[in-house]
């Protein structure tokens, strides 16, 4: 049995149509074995000819990734551990942009950090209103480096800019929604729930060689991520090992 500090993830599927759900008992966010799971299951599903769409979603109605463990941050004493970390979501996300099916994000609360790199890394996201995002990092002296890309080409490099300075102010789902992030926005997580299911099944009802070509389209010109978002992760390697956010990330465990 994995214990809860490492996380969960499910994989639940019904007629042509595949939901990821992944939890953790810190506001759903990613330690590295976690990290790991969820790219694995990006692969495999990609690879699934009876899977057609793909939904991201995680546990519970409350916030929807709460960004890198924060355990595990400070728990990086060197500089390969730092790599190795910030590599997990480096590798998600490139298993999100070479999937082969459409991944659906279903966001029902706040994202932080990493999740806002996962939410771009969807190709279509609702979201509820609660949807809030924040980028955290040059709060405790890192920075949103290695989802930068992905969410820069879904909503420009001024709301990036927008987000990524102002580190400490939350932006609420409809600023998300007009910058790109999220196609919809609904009042309630139950409409969310029913909205992601009627259009989820909608997806799966297209042409898959149509879809496949059309991911292709979307995501053209970004070969090299697979190199840059590793370089991305030595860079957030070396900083988290920096005097400053030793003491940030002490500062904020106690």
């Amino acid at each position: 049995m994995i214990p809860k500090s490492k996380g969960s993830l499910y994989i639940h599927t019904e007629n042509t149509i595949a939901t990821i759900e992944f939890g953790h008992p810190a506001s759903n966010s990613f330690p590295s074995e976690l990290l790991t799971r969820l790219e694995k299951a990006f692969d495999e599903l990609s690879n699934d000819k009876s899977i057609h769409v793909i939904i991201l979603k995680s546990e519970g109605d409350r916030a929807f990734c709460a960004g890198a463990s924060f355990d595990e941050l400070i728990a990086i004493n060197d500089f390969i551990e730092g790599k190795k970390f910030f590599s997990g979501f480096a590798n998600v996300i490139n298993a999100m942009r070479k999937c082969k099916k459409p991944i659906l994000g279903r966001i029902q609360g706040k994202t932080v950090g990493g999740g806002v790199g996962l939410a771009a890394a969807c190709d279509y996201c609702l979201a509820s209103e609660s949807a809030s995002i924040k980028l955290s990092e040059l709060t405790i002296g890192i920075g949103p480096f290695v989802i930068e890309p992905a969410v820069t080409r879904k909503i420009g490099l001024a709301a990036f800019e927008a987000l990524a300075w102002d580190a400490s102010q939350w932006k609420n789902a409809y600023w998300a929604k007009e910058k790109g992030l999220y196609a919809r926005v609904f009042e309630t997580v139950g409409e969310l729930n029913k909205e992601v299911q009627i259009f989820a099944e909608r997806l799966a009802n297209y042409n898959p060689k149509a879809i496949l070509q059309m991911k292709e389209t979307l995501w053209k010109g970004t070969d090299h991520w697979g190199e840059l978002l590793i370089k991305r992760a030595e860079i957030s390697g070396e900083l988290v090992l920096s005097e400053f956010t030793r003491k940030a990330l002490e500062k904020f465990k106690k």
